[in-house]
């Protein structure tokens, strides 16, 4: 279950970061600008985030942009669409227009002639002076619907990793690309014998997926190296040092990865840990096409303080 005090504390800072983003709508909304108003790393902030709202900071400021923009048409249709998109943080009509179509079906003109009553319930997730505040009733039942998920397949652990000396391809580019880099590198080590029963794969996540444009991330395909091995130029050596980690081991499909990783890091706030500056890692412990439900025994890692 939750810690009251750290909910109590978390709620609070959340909150903070919500009027902050709802007060500066017409302004520019860094994930680093906001995350530093409520003292949260931006890697964690996002992370907590999403699981507390239920969306992403990214989706939550456009919405309240176009929730802002809407009252405005209803109740001020002096404006223009033009003077509209810029209060409310939109730096040209075109991308104000299209982010409206796809948030109401609808172009802001169409919208501004339609009657009142028909969108009177728009922003009904605000209370009354228009402010969107995060209850202790909501945090801890999203919370500990996070931990539940992962409690109930597995209790997480504190312990050193050991050393682990990796082959590796890096990869830069969207996440779902690493499948490719791993077929090289198996490519790569099936005639140096590398591939057995007993092999074990690493990712590890130069940047977060959360904060990072997802053409630009940086991960590192991996594999372990149980003796020295000659290289060449498309695979590099590097050692994982050993490191204080919280562990999850899970069986898990592909689809539960982003659960898993936003479950394992609310854990490690609930329980009052904060994560250190090395950058987390999964271990595989399998080949999940030869598994009979296609799922990987995978370990994931949080460095921690």
């Amino acid at each position: 279950m939750s810690n009251p005090k750290i909910a109590k504390e978390n709620i609070a800072r959340l909150n903070t970061a919500i009027h902050y983003i709802q007060e500066n709508l017409a302004g520019k909304l860094s994930l680093k600008t906001i995350a530093d108003k409520a003292y949260f790393s931006q890697y964690h902030f996002h992370r907590l985030f999403s699981v507390v709202v239920g969306e992403t900071v990214h989706n939550f400021i456009i919405r309240k942009r176009i929730e802002k923009a809407a009252s405005f048409l209803l109740h001020q249709k002096e404006k223009t669409i033009t003077e509209i998109a810029e209060q409310v943080g939109f730096s040209d009509l075109s991308s104000f227009s299209r982010a409206f179509k796809k948030f109401y079906g609808i172009s802001p003109n169409k919208f501004k002639e339609e009657s009142t009553e028909k969108y009177s319930k728009i922003c009904k997730n605000e209370s009354k002076n228009g402010q969107i505040e995060i209850t202790f009733e909501q945090y801890i039942c999203n919370i500990d619907n996070a931990l539940n998920w992962l409690t109930m397949k597995i209790k997480p652990e504190i312990k050193k990793t050991q050393r682990l000396d990796l082959a590796y391809i890096a990869h830069k580019g969207k996440m779902e690309a690493i499948g490719s880099i791993y077929n090289k590198l198996v490519k790569w080590a099936t005639p140096k014998g590398l591939i057995n029963d007993q092999t074990r794969m690493v990712t590890i996540y130069h940047d977060s997926p959360k904060i990072t444009d997802p053409n630009n991330l940086r991960m590192s395909a991996c594999i372990v190296l149980n003796d020295p091995i000659e290289l060449d130029e498309e695979v590099n050596l590097r050692v994982l040092s050993p490191k204080r980690c919280i562990v999850s081991r899970l069986e898990i499909t592909p689809f539960e990865f982003q659960q898993a990783w936003e479950s394992s890091f609310v854990w490690m706030t609930e329980n009052g840990y904060k994560k250190g500056e090395n950058d987390p890692f999964e271990i595989y412990y399998n080949n999940a096409a030869e598994h009979p439900e296609n799922k990987f025994i995978v370990d994931l890692c949080i460095p921690i303080l």
